[in-house]
């Protein structure tokens, strides 16, 4: 894994964390328990902070990142950041799935038991309501439900499992 010290900032982990030996993180990062980053993640805390909740996964190629002096990344608990996707200064909820390529950007803010569909644009500054969004730019094709919060919440569950294959093996 790349560990990287930036501006008086490293990487700070809680416990039962697993990062991939490729994974990057950089200057102001802060993982909960039980998190999981995976392979070509980059998670860049150079010029906004980034704080992950317990059991966050981000998945392979994922990017998160902030802009200056104008926001930072905040995520709750039981989060999946998809395949390839891009958080950039957003503030996600609890039991929220970003799906595969999927771009959030600048203070957006998405939503206790919300899922953003794969490939999805959720723009700058959109404060979303709880359900399923999807398309550029996003947009809600399905109302909030305890089914849509399951969706997410088990989604972040099975990567607890995928996780401790690859801690065992440390």
């Amino acid at each position: 894994m790349i560990l990287k010290e930036l501006n008086g900032h490293s990487p700070v982990f809680g416990k039962n964390v697993f990062v991939a030996d490729n994974a990057a993180l950089i200057g102001d990062v802060s993982l909960g328990d039980d998190c999981s980053i995976w392979y070509g993640a980059v998670l860049r805390g150079d010029v906004g902070s980034i704080v992950l909740g317990d059991r966050v996964n981000v998945q392979d190629g994922a990017v998160m990142h902030a802009t200056n002096r104008k926001s930072s990344v905040r995520t709750g608990n039981d989060v999946s950041v998809g395949h390839n996707a891009i958080v950039h200064g957003a503030i996600i909820g609890n039991d929220v799935l970003i799906g595969m390529g999927a771009v959030v950007m600048d203070n957006a803010v998405v939503p206790d038991g919300t899922v953003i569909a794969a490939g999805a644009v959720v723009l700058a500054g959109t404060v979303l309501e709880p359900g399923i969004w999807a398309g550029i730019p996003a947009r809600k094709v399905k109302d909030a439900s305890e089914a849509v919060t399951a969706m997410a919440h088990t989604n972040a569950a099975g990567y607890l499992e995928y996780k401790n294959w690859y801690s065992d093996k440390e």
